[in-house]
């Protein structure tokens, strides 16, 4: 089987890649019966002259390798028919901008499995970037706080060579940062990457109901609290809801996030919002007068969805904007009053390094095995959404009138 790491041909430039030279070499040597190459690429985070340096192959034509992985949607004009394709496809929600791109994908007779769908037999994802969208996330909300109140300047993760230089960053600021209470969202690798920047800074954790005592009493300390679904949710009848319902039956819910927003001034999110959902806070809840929360780092980016300030995705170049509750429209986001947001949609992209490191760990643990082993766990099962004879899977027949029919609304 020969296996071919594709260059990125998306815009914006995504300098990340699925294997580092030296986690390809390592599986190189393991599976005799894989043969890895490398598509050159003038942007990827490692050059070729590193591949090559590990004895591995790159081309500029890799037209004959039987799987092509990448990391962002591959465009259609690229696409080569009866190949299977590794990438994240931007579909499983049905998104409609990239209708398009699945319905070539179809009939190009190309079996796609999308990195999202990589899942365990639970449904809990096995690979992703979503440490490091979490660690840059919560890092770009502590600069734009900086940037915004003139307390300090963070320099920018994109100009910063890896992790380990952005953490040194971090330990510059702890003692500049003001006694402001923050409130995050999730419970997974993205929420873990959030957690780990806090910890960095030394912002004390309080509990969530220790959390709701802070406007009863002066507290001159950083805090943050970390919310999971059942904190702020409720259901319509009164009753506390089971982490199940949350998830399962989003009808029967209301939002109750407002009392944190009332003793917030910061929300970083790192939850992941279902369809059908209620919304975290809405334009209504935001124009309250008792509505504290000044500054928003949206990692989740769900625009215009439960996050009411998260209006449109920012850019890595312009990461900061404002949101005007009043007049529900984007300011300065040094405009006094407004909300400042930081949904950058694409975060992970500003450590390509790391996260391209993080990501092919868990790919050559949880994917390539499966290549050779009968695929005995049904990761690939699991993950596949297309067939060869250009049909939808069946775990992903719902999305056939997506495809065919009226564009489903994302």
């Amino acid at each position: 089987m020969k296996i071919a790491i594709i260059r990125e041909r998306k815009n914006p430039p995504d300098r990340r890649v699925v294997f580092t030279p030296e986690q390809l070499s390592r599986l190189g040597l393991a599976f005799a019966k894989a043969e890895f190459i490398v598509e050159s690429s003038p942007i990827r985070i490692f050059p070729d002259s590193q591949y090559q340096s590990h004895g591995i192959a790159v081309m500029e034509d890799v037209t004959d390798a039987d799987v092509m992985i990448g990391v962002k949607e591959v465009p259609i004009e690229a696409l080569i028919p009866n190949k299977k394709y590794f990438f994240f496809s931007h579909t499983i929600k049905m998104q409609p901008y990239n209708k398009a791109l699945l319905r070539a994908v179809l009939d190009k007779k190309i079996e796609l499995y999308d990195h999202e769908a990589i899942v365990n037999n639970k449904g809990a994802r096995l690979i992703g970037f979503g440490r490091y969208a979490g660690i840059v996330g919560a890092y770009n909300g502590f600069r734009a706080l900086g940037l915004r109140d003139g307390l300090f300047e963070l320099p920018k993760v994109q100009d910063l060579t890896d992790y380990e230089a952005l953490k040194a960053e971090l330990t510059q600021i702890k003692t500049k940062l003001p006694a402001i209470h923050i409130v995050m969202t999730g419970n997974g690798k993205v929420a873990g990457g959030i957690r780990e920047v806090l910890e960095k800074l030394g912002i004390k954790e309080l509990k969530p109901k220790e959390y709701l005592q802070l406007d009863h009493f002066q507290n001159l300390q950083t805090t943050f609290t970390v919310l999971d679904v059942h904190h702020y949710y409720t259901r319509k009848d009164g009753y506390r809801p089971t982490k199940t319902e949350c998830y399962n039956h989003p009808e029967l819910l209301v939002s109750d996030f407002f009392k944190y927003a009332k003793i917030s001034d910061m929300l970083i999110t790192g939850h992941f919002y279902g369809n059908e959902a209620p919304y975290l806070f809405t334009r209504e809840d935001a124009k309250q007068p008792d509505f504290k929360i000044s500054l928003v780092a949206d990692v989740s980016c769900d625009i215009d969805g439960p996050i009411a300030s998260t209006i449109r995705p920012s850019a890595i170049a312009d990461p900061i904007y404002g949101y005007d509750a009043q007049g529900e429209k984007e300011v300065p986001f040094k405009t006094p009053g407004s909300i400042t947001v930081m949904a950058v949609d694409n975060l992970p992209c500003e450590l390509p390094k790391d996260a391209s490191e993080g990501f092919g760990e868990m790919f050559g643990k949880h994917v390539i095995p499966a290549f050779f082993n009968g695929d005995k766990n049904g990761v690939l099962e699991r993950a596949q959404m297309t067939t060869s004879d250009g049909t939808l899977t069946e775990r992903f027949a719902y999305l056939h009138n997506y495809v065919y029919g009226e564009q489903t609304k994302f």
